[in-house]
């Protein structure tokens, strides 16, 4: 019975030296050390970023005046719709950084750094505590990854940062809980998920990767002792998920006229190409863009059902591997699992722009990593102690590379017009990137540049709304008001309850001499 057991054991994954008591003496400074050291270097990686101004939708996220009050933040709970997506915790975290810096950015992002490297650490606890090899080269590896950058350094993905720091704090309390059977530890587990979800409900996944977790460990799941305690995460987790999905397609796309036009075929196929292009940036995380050129999607083009062909052989070999190691499929459940609300299935609004942006995998990046890690550390481990030295010089110097490689793309978020700019130069037909660059020419009052601007936002997408409207700004700021009437009817055609092509329009009218129009569109 006893070598069975061992075998049993084996089956699960590469085992881990025995973990050391807390009061280990040097090997708890050395871990104290190693972690303290890879979070100094994750604030070091983003230092170019740390006074980094608004982009994109940090104005609808950072609080903005009417709601920095006490009504304000009970409107931020109760009121969908009062911000940008219904996640009152993430604005909550943005009222209270209002109420202590203002609108000083350092605060923002230093913040957002912070929560990065918890995250990172509950990481390394989590699998710790599951005994897996290379916990701590798994965290810091996620910390300094630069597909990272774009959550961390993005003001308004506070929600990514908070939401996988109380995740990974959901998890590992959810871990004493399966070794203990502790109800405190339970109750803890579901409040810690609760708020998670709050910040963001991507971790809805949760309780599929603790599933994961527990078949990994044990070969086996029961109801009664698996199943049966997560029953209640389940049904919060798809509540909360219904939730966004509402709000986002009340609030947020549903206004558009503009469609995605994706079949199921099509939804598919991205779906299929959507999982390659994040594993291959984990592998290989070159030409990183804010947003990335959007695919034509073709269910007639046969080459582009190679990519969920692979995924199913990938899932195929997972699962026939299972008796020697339940690791990788444990961690394609995982990964699979957490990016599938961004994978195409459900539309969502930065769709409009592209079908991939790096932070989507910002949760599920964890499960590839930690597979990768642990294999890599239980392999040295089983070699000399010469080739184990040359495994912890090797780990110390992809750290160090990683943490380059996100130095220089935190560099990308020191000012919008150095953001746009990049983006542009890597994705050339980038409406939003030559729209965003011509709000800031008007702003520093080249319009004759702001309108040629405007005009190769169009040409990347004709229909863009706010592309029309600022076109037509321009014009009307330039003398030609009849001429911008035009341009404000189309961003309404595309966006009937646009606000600012409504006053625009309301304006322009009032100009040429048609008041009566006017005030039917400032109404």
């Amino acid at each position: 019975m006893a070598a069975k057991r061992r075998t049993r054991a084996e089956r699960r994954g590469p085992a881990a030296p025995a973990a050391a008591p807390a009061s280990a003496g040097p090997a708890a400074w050395k871990d104290a050390l190693l972690l303290a050291a890879f979070a100094l270097a994750t604030f070091l990686a983003y230092r170019p970023a740390w006074n980094g101004g608004l982009l994109w939708d940090d104005a609808a996220h950072v609080t903005r005046p009417h709601l920095r009050t006490l009504e304000g933040l009970a409107r931020i709970w109760l009121e969908p719709g009062a911000t940008q997506q219904y996640y009152p915790l993430t604005h909550t975290a943005f009222w209270i950084q209002h109420r202590l810096w203002g609108d000083d950015t350092l605060g923002y992002h230093l913040a957002s750094v912070a929560l990065h490297v918890l995250a990172a650490i509950l990481l390394c606890a989590v699998l710790r505590r599951l005994e897996a090899p290379g916990a701590l080269l798994a965290a810091a590896v996620y910390a300094l990854h630069p597909v990272q950058v774009e959550s961390v350094a993005w003001i308004s993905e506070l929600k990514n940062t908070l939401s996988d720091a109380l995740f990974f704090g959901a998890a590992l309390a959810y871990l004493r809980f399966d070794e203990r059977r502790r109800k405190r530890a339970w109750a803890l587990a579901l409040g810690l998920f609760a708020l998670a979800l709050l910040a963001k409900t991507v971790v809805a996944v949760l309780p599929v990767a603790l599933l994961a977790v527990l078949w990994w460990r044990r070969g086996r799941l029961e109801w009664r002792r698996d199943l049966l305690p997560l029953v209640p995460f389940l049904l919060l987790g798809l509540g909360a998920g219904l939730l966004t999905a509402w709000v986002e397609k009340r609030y947020v796309i549903g206004g558009l006229s503009v469609h995605f036009g994706l079949g199921p075929s099509q939804r598919v196929l991205l779906a299929g190409r959507a999982f390659w292009f994040y594993l291959g940036k984990l592998a290989w995380p070159a030409d990183l863009v804010f947003l990335y050129p959007r695919w034509e999607i073709s269910r007639w083009a046969w080459q582009a059902w190679l990519f969920p062909a692979g995924v199913a052989l990938l899932s195929c070999a997972a699962w026939t591997v299972r008796g020697r190691s339940r690791a990788p499929a444990a961690a394609l459940v995982f990964f699979g699992a957490a990016l599938f609300p961004a994978l195409g299935f459900v539309s969502v609004y930065p769709f409009r722009f592209s079908f991939v942006a790096d932070h989507f995998q910002y949760l599920a990046c964890a499960g590839p990593i930690a597979l990768a890690c642990g294999t890599a550390a239980a392999w040295w481990a089983r070699r000399g102690e010469a080739l184990r030295r040359a495994g912890a010089v090797g780990a110390a110097l992809l750290a160090g590379l990683l943490a380059l490689l996100s130095f220089r793309q935190a560099r990308l978020y020191t000012d919008p017009e150095t953001l746009w700019r990049a983006t542009v130069a890597r994705n050339p037909g980038c409406a939003l990137a030559w729209n965003n660059l011509g709000v800031l020419a008007l702003e520093r009052g080249d319009d004759a540049e702001a309108e040629r601007l405007f005009s190769e936002a169009l040409r990347g997408d004709p229909s863009y709304e706010a592309a029309l409207n600022n076109f037509g700004y321009v014009l009307a700021r330039r003398g030609r008001a009849a001429e911008a009437i035009g341009w404000y009817e189309r961003a309404l055609a595309v966006w009937p309850g646009y606000p600012d092509a409504h006053v625009n329009l309301g304006n322009a009218l009032f100009v040429t001499g048609r008041p009566g129009e006017a005030v039917g569109h400032y109404e």
